[in-house]
């Protein structure tokens, strides 16, 4: 099998893929603790929310979405990929990907409820 150079689109795309995911997931949790302050206490919240009209945090903010949609479309590009013949192994470890992340938002359920 031939390797793929670095500067070859793919890569990059399997780069910018990683990275953007990366980024979302360093994100989600300042996003869930700003968002846990509307129940513990409103008034952090309400100056919190006073900072989001600065240019720099707007900024920060499309910085946001880019990585959303960079990661979207990068997701929709390896999804078109799965369209090819699965083995029996790949199988075993897509339902044991989808089982953990089952596992995984039913103990966060529980322990939220």
């Amino acid at each position: 099998m031939r390797a793929v150079p670095r500067a070859h689109p793919l890569w990059l795309a399997y780069i910018l893929h990683r990275l953007s995911g990366l980024g979302l997931a360093l994100f989600l949790p300042a996003h869930f603790w700003v968002l846990s302050q509307a129940m513990t206490n409103p008034a952090r919240l309400d100056a919190f929310l006073e900072l989001t009209g600065m240019p720099l945090v707007k900024l920060a903010e499309t910085g946001l979405v880019f990585l959303l949609a960079v990661h979207f479309f990068g997701g929709l590009r390896l999804m078109a990929l799965e369209w090819l013949p699965w083995s029996a192994p790949q199988k075993s470890l897509a339902a044991a990907a989808t089982a953990g992340a089952f596992l995984v938002s039913t103990l966060f359920l529980m322990r939220a409820i």
